[in-house]
């Protein structure tokens, strides 16, 4: 499928850079966006349920982690 179809209709997938504008300010800025695989999200995943969560990690390696974040606070980067 086309990269930017993805871009398009802003669908994440693991290992997408993406924005954190969430409500952690300190967290504001580019992370890599990897699928939250906590008990309660996994077990959302054997139901059939969207992932509603996802686990943002440092690309640089800088900001200990992972922070685990909801779908709505995150939007995929232009960048990369």
């Amino acid at each position: 499928m086309s990269d930017m179809l993805f871009r398009g209709i802003d669908l994440i997938e693991p290992g997408d850079l993406v924005i954190y504008h969430g409500s952690i300010e300190s967290h504001h800025g580019l992370w890599l966006a990897l699928p939250c695989l906590c008990h309660n999200c996994e077990n959302a995943d054997v139901l059939g349920l969207p992932r509603t969560r996802f686990t943002l990690v440092d690309p640089w390696g800088e900001i200990a982690g992972p922070h685990d974040v909801r779908r709505e606070s995150i939007t995929r980067s232009i960048a990369g």
